[in-house]
Formats: C-alpha cells, structure tokens, sequence
C-alpha cells in the first residue's frame, strides 16, 4: 500500500514537472509576441503623453490667450465680441475656452437682437457644471422664445429644469418662463400648474412686478372660470 502511494506520488510530481516544463516551452515561444506587446502599450503611452505635453496642452492655452484677447479687445462692444468669440469657438472647439467663447459669442449676439445667430452658437457649448448648463439651456429657450418657436422653447426650459434639479435659484425661474409660454398659447391650465408648482416647491421665490405668486394662480383661476 505504501509502495502504491509512493508510486502515485511520484507520477504527480513527474506530471507537474512535465506541466512546467510545457508553460516554459510556451513561455519562450511567446516571448516576441510579449515583447511586441508590452513595446506596442510604451508607444501608445509616449504617443498620449506627446499629445498632452506637445499638442494639447500648449493648444488650451492659446486657447484662452485667444479667448482673454477679445474680452480686451471688445471692451463691452457686443457687435465685436460677438464675431470675435466666433472665430475663437470655431478655431479651438472641443476645448474649455472654446466653448466658453461659443457661450460669450451667444450672450453677445442676443444682446444684439440676433437670436439664430446666439442658438447656433449655443449649440457649440457643452459643460458638466450643471448651473452654468442649466442657464446655457434656458439662454437657448430664450432665443427661440424670441424667434416665436414655442414649442422649442419649451424643450429647452426642460432641458434645464432637469440640469438644474431643483435648484431653487433656478428652477422656479425656469417654470416662470415656461408659464408665460402657455399664457401667450392660451393654455392657461398649463400655466397654472406652473405657478402652483412654484408656490408648493420655492415658496421663497420672489416674482416680481409687487405681486406674490398667489396673485399670477388667481389671475390663472379666474381665466379658466374657477
């Protein structure tokens, strides 16, 4: 019995001798093919790290060397920060400064009435910060509220409602605009869901005008006969 164990011990070790002795063989055989490998991983590696160092980074900051000349060179003059901005946004897009350039190009082609001019724009500009996002939107919903696109208005205020999320500087403005849509659509209950919706949710928001909110849900009540 003892004679048999010894027996099945030794085929264990030669089979575990003859397992190594194989991964050795394919280790070898495959060792071209590791070094290509782990050479391909240092080129990708060295290739980002030229990008970052050689391209990218001195490209953002022309990028908004760009961007803080026009603030110089406009001075407050939207007709020239607009066109301006344009060219910074278009020559430096998908960089932080770039869309901040669409952003200001935006603002300063609607002070200058030109709302087409300030959505396109707008449409450049993409940002996580969601309060700087939120009033992206509802500047864009503003535009098309001057353009007469109600509806397109209004997806943007939603747009915004839900970047905001909840946030009551925000929020309760954002269902303002979106009531005096439906009142100049003469959708009155829509509006006053709205004006409820602020009353129940940002009972601190001021309107405006010397008139509390109470007055815009009556003023709303009395339209739809209740």
């Amino acid at each position: 019995m003892a004679h048999k164990n010894e027996v099945e011990e030794q085929n264990a070790f030669d089979k575990l001798d003859t397992n190594l002795g194989n991964a050795t063989e394919k280790i070898a055989g495959n060792k071209k093919v590791i070094l290509w490998v782990v050479g391909g991983i240092a080129i990708v590696a060295a290739f980002v790290l030229s990008y970052l160092f050689i391209y990218r980074n001195p490209r953002l900051n022309k990028a908004f060397e760009a961007y803080s000349q026009v603030e110089m060179k406009a001075l407050g003059n939207d007709s020239v920060a607009a066109g301006e901005y344009k060219k910074v946004a278009d020559q430096y897009s998908n960089t932080q400064a770039g869309e901040l350039a669409a952003l200001s190009a935006a603002e300063s082609y609607y002070n200058l009435g030109k709302y087409k001019e300030a959505a396109a724009e707008l449409e450049k500009f993409d940002c996580s910060e969601p309060v700087l996002a939120a009033n992206a939107l509802i500047l864009t919903g503003d535009c098309y509220v001057n353009l007469k696109n109600y509806d397109k208005a209004l997806d943007y205020f939603k747009k915004a409602l839900k970047k905001a999320d909840k946030n009551p500087q925000i929020a309760p403005r954002v269902l303002l605009k979106e009531a005096n849509i439906f009142d100049e659509q003469k959708k009155y209950d829509k509006a006053l869901e709205c004006y409820e919706e602020i009353k129940s949710n940002y009972p601190e928001f001021e309107v405006g005008n010397g008139l509390g909110i109470d007055a815009y849900i009556a003023r709303e009540k009395a339209r739809l006969g209740k």
